[in-house]
């Protein structure tokens, strides 16, 4: 490994009228024109992924914890939303943006929440740009949901010294000297900040492979190097994958990351090239 441990210089921008980091007044009345999209091509350019077929597959994940709304009698109801974007999609969907939007149906009224499904995902799919897969849990069905962790072998007990805070991909190395290997690892101690407001993002992380070892601390190292590092959480998860891809070059290859909620959603992007994204399965830190 190069001595030259600097870190990447990474410059993202992103759209100047997006409502996040600035003060707005909750809307409680149905208003669709508060989401607002993100283009994928903005982080996807500084990877050069753009104009070019994706090297994954891969699905966002969405949970909605505060989704209500009125029937037609003025009582009101709850659900628990799960939102599935397409990562074909032209624009990921601003988080601030979705919760305003999902407070505006505080004071509607809906006839049932079949109408309430159907216009979160004609309004997502519209945000989105691509057709968005949209489910409703209703009271009756919260006692059917479980905690699941990622299983694999755990990182973050390593003993490792850590002086670097922005990415860093020269912690990323492999053994050559062994056959590939198959395995699973798991940290809890991803952390990055909001691309606009450098508000704090945690996520657990689960990498599985098959190819080269590889180094445990070293990829630690690198998992802790985004501490200080601003950009969405998609786009965060598709640097790991890339940068995984390009210094480590295994045959397989699965980054999958379970980010804590904030406003009452949580994100969980999945990006893989051999596998289908994995069930939305709460963690206890969700």
């Amino acid at each position: 490994m190069s001595t030259d441990n600097s870190p990447q210089k990474i410059t993202i921008s992103a759209p100047d009228d997006l409502s996040l980091g600035k003060q707005v007044d909750y809307e409680f009345e149905y208003n669709p024109g508060l989401l607002q999209g993100v283009p994928r091509s903005l982080s996807r350019d500084t990877l050069n992924l753009a104009g070019s077929g994706l090297p994954f597959d891969g699905i966002d994940t969405w949970t909605g914890y505060e989704l209500s709304w009125l029937n037609l009698k003025g009582k009101p109801n709850v659900a628990i939303l799960e939102c599935h974007v397409p990562i074909t999609s032209k624009n990921l969907i601003e988080s601030k943006s979705f919760k305003l939007y999902l407070n505006s149906f505080n004071q509607t009224k809906f006839a049932s929440a079949e109408d309430v499904l159907q216009v979160l995902q004609a309004d997502l799919s519209a945000c989105a740009g691509e057709p968005v897969e949209v489910k409703l849990i209703l009271p009756e069905q919260f006692s059917s949901l479980q905690f699941q962790e990622f299983t694999g072998t755990l990182l973050d007990n390593l003993d490792v010294e850590i002086d670097q805070y922005s990415p860093n991909t020269q912690y990323l190395t492999v053994s050559k000297n062994e056959a590939a290997v198959e395995e699973t690892l798991v940290s809890h101690l991803l952390k990055s900040n909001c691309l606009i407001t450098s508000q704090p993002d945690w996520a657990s992380i689960q990498i599985r492979y098959k190819g080269n070892a590889i180094e445990h601390e070293g990829l630690l190292r690198y998992l802790i190097s985004f501490r200080q590092h601003n950009e969405f959480h998609e786009q965060c998860v598709e640097r790991i994958y890339n940068d995984i891809m390009q210094h480590c070059q295994p045959e397989k290859l699965t980054v999958c990351a379970r980010y804590t909620r904030r406003g009452g959603l949580d994100i969980n992007p999945f990006r893989s090239n051999f596998e289908a994204p994995y069930a939305n399965h709460r963690q206890a830190r969700q």
